[in-house]
């Protein structure tokens, strides 16, 4: 059984180099510091489990279910909570934007509201712009394919069904002969990941917490600690979230 990642696997021992990474693998991200650091995450109590981008993308190919891969792809991409996810319309996509984004929906309980903020029950709102543009593609022909009301949701599903849709994938993942180095994957997983895949890109704590539709930022700071373990892992760099679904690549993460 493949362990992910054991080493950051490629097609050759020197995949981590500028002129071995295959063309739709971004160059410039050290993904050998990036598990390291990870796995210090996981060892330390208060820290996030969240995946690298390629072990993302070897979870994501096991979902055969193109409507399935479509939800954990948003989530993914935007960092949606999976009850925001979920309530996702066609209305809610706007992607002949300059900058396509999304937006979402969250019921926030507020015992206090202050002027300007809203009042408890009432719904929340945020967009948050895709920034790869290969899901942006996929997201179009999707929504082209599978959606017929654009106020209707997106996935008429529970939080429960997704939950159990992810099991299926790792079951999938398991009958491959993969296995993933962090424990108890769920969609709050993909969520955990993106906001550091964009913290390790650089992104601004301000930015961070705009997209992750933190109300205080102590619950952004929780993803920027994990960098007091460590530093420089990407910075000043395009930022994508289409990843080749290469189990080879991931064994370059050595535990």
């Amino acid at each position: 059984m493949t362990t992910l990642p054991r080493e950051i696997l490629q097609n050759s021992r020197s995949v981590v180099s500028v002129h071995n990474v295959p063309p739709a693998v971004p160059v410039g991200m050290d993904y050998t510091l990036a598990y390291a650091l990870r796995q210090l995450a996981a060892a330390t109590t208060g820290y996030p489990r969240y995946l690298l981008a390629p072990e993302v993308a070897v979870l994501l190919d096991a979902v055969a279910d193109l409507r399935q891969r479509m939800l954990f792809d948003l989530i993914w991409n935007t960092g949606a909570r999976i009850n925001e996810a979920l309530a996702v319309t066609p209305e809610d996509i706007v992607l002949d934007a300059a900058r396509p984004f999304v937006v979402l929906h969250t019921l926030k309980q507020r015992q206090q509201p202050r002027p300007g903020r809203p009042r408890k029950n009432q719904p929340v709102k945020r967009a948050v712009p895709l920034l790869d543009e290969t899901f942006t593609v996929r997201l179009r022909d999707h929504l082209a394919t599978f959606t017929r009301h654009r106020t209707k949701p997106v996935w008429g599903i529970t939080d429960d069904t997704a939950r159990n849709w992810m099991n299926i994938a790792l079951d999938e993942c398991q009958q491959r002969g993969i296995r993933f180095s962090i424990p108890g994957i769920t969609p709050k997983t993909l969520r955990h990941s993106f906001a550091m895949h964009l913290a390790m890109h650089g992104a601004l704590p301000a930015t961070l917490q705009a997209y992750m539709g933190h109300r205080d930022f102590k619950s952004t700071q929780h993803y920027l600690r994990v960098f007091a373990l460590d530093v420089g892992i990407g910075r000043n760099r395009g930022i994508q979230f289409t990843f080749p679904p290469d189990p080879a690549m991931l064994s370059m993460l050595t535990p």
